[in-house]
């Protein structure tokens, strides 16, 4: 029996923006029914590919064939009509609407020319959002009022409230714990059984192996590979593909734990004594030593960010003290925290610490700004020369800081935000998922950059909610559930399943301690459960 032609055949899409060239001949071929794997760094041009079949951009050239026939997609609704639905990293929902208004809009029903709004578009919603295994989510309420995860399976909704027959989803899983990943993928399974394709785009290469059928491999913008098998094609291939060198996934060596052997054992820089918030995080302590990694091990929900931002001074404790170099810091003030060393990079980086408008150098020294200004006038020459040297420390491409911020990959924008806190002077760093939405090459370029300011004496406390990240970056780790730290370890004693089965585990939220004699669990006092 021949093979059942493809649902989509883009063939030699190309695509051009002043002074670069996005897409150059790239073909994309997916079946009905499968899950189709679009894989690349940032700058390879998938966000272009895939809005040219989203109908958002317009091809230089090229043909696409939509169920046999050449289309034209001149417009997102032109798409939609066809039945391509495209759920964005960057949800484009409209907080100050409902949920249901939100999963119609644009394609509300009429009747006698009068929008059908409220009881119908609800239930409807409602039925929708069941489907999605989310029927707790009230499509009365605003949008702007859900997390993250919700506004995620609202756009879902939303590509589902349309006789949909092809969902690009560009990387859905980011903002999710693994038991939302697991119903994300329950989603996915339900689609491609009902013959509906799935074109899915991720920087996790084990979801790849999980739940991807076939994988197109992108590179400069051309793709050089197209429909491999996901499942059978090894790691070390696709990463070699996606980079043009032979990358291999490891973390930077692992040094001598701080003060082991014959030198003295460093004073902590950082130390965190009963700090808690009500219905976050119960009341902790940790101790943090120059050039020492501590992980923070933990579901979304956990409370690694609030206890991050609460040390930050972002949040105001309900009980509690942060010192630093055994001097206490004022409760909730960011200020305060800047001064005495501490910078956060925090899990948002667009919207929580990047001026996407401005300049590199902008961003880099806005929180130093006292060093360049004279009564009341900014030496931008000053200003600049600091921002480079900055950024060159950290090899942050392309070398020119005049360039915006958000013309840069995530792994650069990430480095800006770095470069800041180390232009301030920068003593602890406080890192909340810091390879979130950055490619493979790229991570392992942070890993580095990362171990070596530890190296250079820099403090890093880290979140992650990629556990092998956790283990290969961290020192010791902390693992959290509930608000509550369970178990507390040198990184080298504990592996993946161990900290998942932590994590997962249900009961008594007892701390447990397995550190070494290298690892302060004297000075350490357990959490309060």
């Amino acid at each position: 029996m021949a093979p059942e032609p493809p649902l989509l055949t883009m063939s030699g899409i190309t695509k051009s923006f002043p002074g670069v060239r996005a897409l150059d001949g790239v073909d994309l071929h997916v079946q009905a029914g499968e899950v189709h794997c679009l894989l690349g760094q940032n700058g390879a041009g998938k966000s272009t590919l895939i809005k040219v079949l989203a109908g958002a951009h317009q091809p230089d050239d090229g043909t696409i064939v939509w169920r046999g026939d050449e289309v034209t997609l001149r417009s997102p609704i032109a798409a939609m009509r066809l039945g391509i639905a495209t759920i964005y990293q960057e949800l484009d929902l409209v907080e100050g609407l409902s949920v249901a208004e939100n999963v119609y809009l644009g394609h509300e029903s009429t009747s006698a020319g009068f929008v059908v709004r409220g009881r119908d578009a609800r239930a409807s919603t409602a039925a929708l959002l069941k489907r999605l295994g989310h029927d707790e989510i009230d499509p009365a309420r605003l949008v702007g009022d859900l997390s993250a995860a919700q506004q995620q399976i609202v756009s879902m909704a939303r590509a589902l409230s349309h006789e949909v027959r092809l969902i690009v989803m560009d990387e859905p899983s980011a903002a999710l714990d693994p038991d939302e990943v697991d119903n994300l993928f329950r989603i996915v399974g339900d689609l491609t059984a009902a013959g509906v394709a799935v074109v899915y785009i991720s920087h996790r290469l084990e979801e790849i192996r999980r739940i991807g059928d076939r994988v197109t491999v992108l590179k400069d913008g051309r793709a050089v590979a197209v429909g491999l098998p996901a499942k059978e094609t090894p790691t070390r291939e696709v990463i070699a593909l996606m980079t043009g060198r032979n990358v291999e996934y490891v973390f930077p060596e692992r040094p001598q734990p701080p003060g082991s052997g014959a030198a003295a054992r460093p004073e902590p820089v950082l130390s965190v004594q009963g700090l808690a918030r009500d219905g976050e995080f119960a009341p902790l302590d940790l101790e943090l030593r120059p050039g020492e990694i501590v992980g923070l091990a933990g579901l979304v929900g956990s409370g690694r960010s609030e206890i991050l931002e609460t040390i930050f001074g972002a949040r105001k404790p309900t009980s509690g003290q942060v010192r630093v170099d055994g001097r206490a810091l004022r409760p909730g003030s960011v200020r305060a925290a800047v001064r005495a060393g501490l910078g956060l990079a925090p899990e948002e980086r667009k919207a929580q610490a990047l001026l996407m408008l401005e300049s590199v150098t902008r961003n880099v020294s806005v929180s130093s700004m006292s060093r360049f200004s004279y009564g009341g006038w900014l030496d931008r020459a000053k200003e600049l020369r600091a921002a480079r040297d900055a950024t060159r420390e950290l090899s942050l491409r392309p070398d020119n800081p005049s360039v915006p911020v958000r013309t840069l990959s995530g792994g650069n924008q990430q480095k800006a935000v770095l470069a800041r806190w180390l232009l301030r002077g920068c003593r602890v760093l406080l890192l909340d998922e810091p390879t979130r939405g950055v490619d493979v090459g790229a991570r392992a370029e942070l890993y580095t950059v990362i171990r070596r300011l530890a190296d250079e004496g820099l403090a890093v406390l880290l979140v992650s909610s990629e556990v092998p990240e956790v283990l290969g970056l961290a020192d010791r780790v902390l693992v959290l559930r509930e608000g509550h730290v369970v178990h507390r370890a040198p990184a080298r004693d504990l592996d993946e399943h161990r900290v998942l089965d932590l994590v997962l585990a249900s009961g008594q939220h007892g701390p447990t301690h397995t550190e070494g004699p290298h690892s302060p669990a004297t000075t350490e006092g357990s959490p309060a459960s």
